[in-house]
């Protein structure tokens, strides 16, 4: 239902505005993909531009939600960015079970104190179908909150 929100609003706007090209961020990268399709199947005049995720020093997603953590939080959420190189390393020689990575991802999240995952999920990037093996081209996204704040994250394997 949260999408299907998103594409009516999205709609909407390029009715009314009709740009020649819409800019989405990758860090939300299912939403990126379905307003895609969205445009696609509507036949919309307009190029979809993924804007690549911009990073801090550290890897964690710059997103206006960082303000919300305290130093320590802000640490403990480099942890997202630790669990998508693991993912990438994982399936460096061969796809592997994404059930059992989740696992291992899981872990690791919460070797953090005040991180809880919300998710982990492996998917075709075109399809966002869900992989049951996970290798190289598979998409990964995940969602954890620290503390009390949501963070999102996601990247090609």
């Amino acid at each position: 239902s949260h999408f299907r929100g998103v594409t009516t609003i999205v709609a909407k706007l390029f009715h009314i505005v009709l740009p020649s090209a819409a800019i989405f961020g990758a860090k939300d990268f299912q939403q990126a993909a379905i307003v895609r399709k969205m445009a696609r199947d509507l036949n919309f005049p307009l190029k979809i531009i993924v804007a690549p995720t911009r990073r801090e020093a550290d890897g964690l997603a710059m997103s206006s939600r960082n303000k919300y953590l305290s130093e320590s939080q802000r640490q403990q959420a480099s942890v997202l960015w630790l669990a998508l190189q693991r993912a990438k390393s994982a399936v460096e020689d061969a796809p592997v079970s994404a059930r059992r990575l989740k696992r291992q991802l899981a872990k690791l999240i919460a070797s953090q104190p005040e991180a809880r995952l919300d998710y982990i999920e492996f998917f075709d990037a075109e399809t966002l179908e869900p992989a049951t093996r996970a290798g190289k081209g598979t998409q990964m996204a995940l969602a954890v909150f620290i503390g009390p704040t949501r963070l999102i994250d996601n990247a090609t394997l």
